[in-house]
């Protein structure tokens, strides 16, 4: 249980600073259809008895290559490629998924999280972590102005393409936890609360790691001693800390 608890911290901590940028970029909310789009590997890793983790990633990687390649070519919206790749990921999901695995695959187990899976999510988060922090602010200047970003030297493709594969990876530790469903709330939500809370861009860089860490250990507690899923639990916890800090907003 102690693990599970500090690999959720990870997650949720890296999931929350993941979050800062992507609010920050007004692209939130495409964690949602990425999750949908590991669903296909989940269900894969679920019928050959993987870890939902490493099937939902390898997916994610397909498609995270693919939106990028669509998005060069197309000039289309990231977010229609996105969700043009969902839904046909979403039906072959359901192609896939037994009755009795659909649960696992859209609302996460952290039951099954064992020593070996665990550390490996640890030392994931931490390496999304540092690379996150060292692209940070070239991620946030091209979300600013791409024509800005290009004048200081910037390659944005490269720079979108770490920016996706980081989605990806956090999208695909994230499923374990709270399945493919809820997973947006998991960069959603400490972000979202940490804007409310927050005058300055340090402050928000450093809530929003800390409110997704805070909603990660609430969740598993409750978890523990109520025996309801952990996913929604972390997501719940996640939504009282946005009601508290709406109603602690600063001006």
């Amino acid at each position: 249980m102690l693990l599970i608890l500090i690999t959720g911290i990870f997650v949720g901590g890296v999931a929350g600073y993941l979050g800062s940028l992507m609010l920050s970029k007004k692209m939130t909310i495409v964690a949602d259809p990425l999750s949908h789009l590991a669903l296909p590997g989940v269900a894969l890793a679920l019928i050959f008895s993987k870890d939902v983790s490493l099937g939902a990633f390898l997916f994610l990687l397909v498609g995270t290559f693919l939106i990028w390649f669509l998005e060069q070519k197309t000039k289309l919206p990231t977010e229609t490629i996105i969700a043009i790749l969902f839904s046909a990921s979403l039906a072959f999901a359901f192609l896939f998924l037994e009755e009795h695995e659909l649960h696992e695959a859209l609302v996460g187990d952290i039951s099954k999280i064992g020593i070996l899976e665990g550390t490996i999510t640890i030392f994931l988060c931490l390496f999304i972590f540092l690379l996150l922090q060292k692209i940070y602010q070239k991620l946030l200047l091209i979300s600013i102005s791409e024509d800005l970003a290009k004048s200081e030297g910037i390659d944005l493709k490269k720079y979108q393409l770490l920016y996706l594969l980081s989605i990806s990876a956090v999208v695909a530790l994230g499923v374990k936890f709270v399945g493919g469903l809820l997973v947006a709330g998991l960069t959603a939500l400490p972000a979202a609360s940490a804007r409310n809370l927050s005058k300055n861009l340090k402050t928000y860089k450093n809530l929003s790691p800390l409110f997704g860490a805070i909603s990660a250990i609430l969740g598993i507690s409750i978890f523990k001693f109520t025996n309801f899923p952990a996913g929604p639990l972390i997501i719940v916890s996640s939504f009282v800390i946005f009601l508290f800090s709406t109603i602690f907003k600063k001006s």
